[in-house]
């Protein structure tokens, strides 16, 4: 008898419940980095990359995200005037600076303006700089330097800022202007220049919640565990 009352006991005890899966959708520049932090988190993690304009459509448009994360405040700022009653006020997360790259074998470049005979006949890599955050920036940086006029017919833009390492990375462009983090995430390449702080707006990433399980999420991006990881990955802390 005492068997089987232990034995309905048992099977009267509650299943554990299944670990929550939380969907973040991030910026692309961001891939490497919240991999790697999630490896450490006990969370089922669901990791969608692409270009922020994209990550932010879809969102607005009613994708089952948790967390947004934006890389800059123009497309966060687009987010937050949707409408989305559950999304939560932003948190910047991290910082980036942007590079000029080219082949790891490549010559060094003294600076801006030698970008055009450095061409030739190929192009210069970058994000579309209407949508991709990186592609903006680096629009901002050539009008700080006063070539942007002389390159805006010889630009190969892409949909995301890690596409534009790719073409880099694979010798199909002879230059790129991606961030400092794609730099040391590609050994193909190597950083010839970096822009300066006042060439181009602050960059800064922005996380947002939609749901409880993203607000825990984006708390533990903010542990100094996963401050380190996004140093490794060449990050900024966050621009006061």
């Amino acid at each position: 008898m005492l068997r089987i009352a232990a034995l309905l006991m048992t099977l009267c005890l509650p299943v554990a419940a299944a670990a929550q899966q939380i969907t973040v959708f991030a910026a692309a520049s961001l891939r490497g980095t919240l991999e790697e932090i999630a490896q450490q988190a006990p969370s089922d993690l669901r990791l969608s990359f692409g270009g922020s304009g994209s990550m932010a459509r879809q969102v607005a448009a009613g994708a089952p995200a948790d967390v947004v994360i934006l890389a800059n405040t123009h497309w966060m700022d687009w987010l937050t005037n949707q409408g989305l009653r559950t999304l939560s006020a932003p948190t910047a997360i991290a910082g980036n600076t942007l590079v000029l790259i080219t082949a790891k074998d490549a010559a060094p470049l003294a600076s801006l303006d030698e970008i055009a005979a450095r061409l030739g006949n190929g192009r210069l890599a970058m994000g579309q700089r209407d949508a991709v955050p990186a592609g903006s920036y680096a629009r901002q940086w050539l009008q700080h330097a006063g070539v942007w006029d002389a390159l805006t017919t010889r630009l190969a833009e892409t949909d995301n800022v890690r596409a534009a390492l790719a073409l880099v990375a694979r010798g199909e462009t002879p230059l790129g202007i991606v961030y400092s983090s794609d730099a040391i995430a590609e050994p193909q390449v190597q950083a010839l220049l970096r822009a300066p702080s006042d060439a181009h707006d602050p960059i800064t990433y922005l996380a947002a919640s939609l749901s409880p399980a993203g607000d825990t999420y984006i708390a533990n991006l903010r542990t100094a565990a996963s401050a380190e990881i996004f140093a490794r990955h060449g990050f900024a802390p966050v621009p006061e």
